[in-house]
């Protein structure tokens, strides 16, 4: 499907120069002489390289819809990461490299969504937020209080992230995969 280069947002999957391409950042602007245009800046979804692209209003590319299938983290082998298809419970093997950051909160048996493109595995989506243990949290210092500052703490998976100063060791809290961030305690 065509789009104008005025309506790329981000997270957009577009096929542009013969790849594919997930957008991160845009910025819309209007120069005082010309046309608007739109920086965009994206990752190429195959190669892992970054671009910035002037798209002016009058431009058009392809934006691609991704197909979509739910999948079962099995186990890691060396640099890869095993998967079964939920529905054939046929395994495919695909680079660790592919999650990125959010490869430290993949845990066995975790149910994933892989996106594919021309049936090619081409990205890895987990949970937004899950559960982990602190395994070491700093002491609160004396005058801190809950609503001011956060404290940095140490996960079972090996992440540091920033929680409020109540959180102690041993204490399971939900946390947001993309962000790395503390969002609760775990129910």
């Amino acid at each position: 499907m065509k789009i104008s280069g005025v309506d790329i947002r981000p997270g957009n999957i577009l096929e542009y120069e013969g790849g594919i391409w997930k957008v991160a950042k845009i910025q819309h602007t209007q120069p005082g002489k010309g046309g608007a245009y739109m920086q965009v800046e994206m990752k190429n979804l195959i190669d892992g390289r970054k671009t910035n692209v002037r798209f002016r209003s009058a431009d058009t590319v392809e934006k691609v819809r991704l197909d979509t299938k739910d999948y079962q983290f099995l186990y890691e082998d060396g640099d890869q990461l095993v998967f079964m298809d939920q529905d054939t419970y046929e395994q495919i093997n695909l680079p660790s490299d592919l999650l990125g950051d959010a490869k430290a909160f993949l845990q066995d048996g975790m149910q994933v969504m892989l996106e594919l493109w021309d049936e090619r595995p081409i990205s890895v989506e987990l949970p937004s937020q899950v559960e982990a243990t602190i395994v070491e949290a700093d002491a609160v210092v004396k005058g801190q209080t809950a609503s001011s500052s956060y404290k940095p703490a140490m996960l079972d998976n090996g992440v540091r992230i920033m929680v409020p100063p109540h959180i102690e060791s041993g204490t399971r809290i939900v946390v947001d995969v993309y962000e790395q961030a503390y969002v609760g305690k775990a129910g």
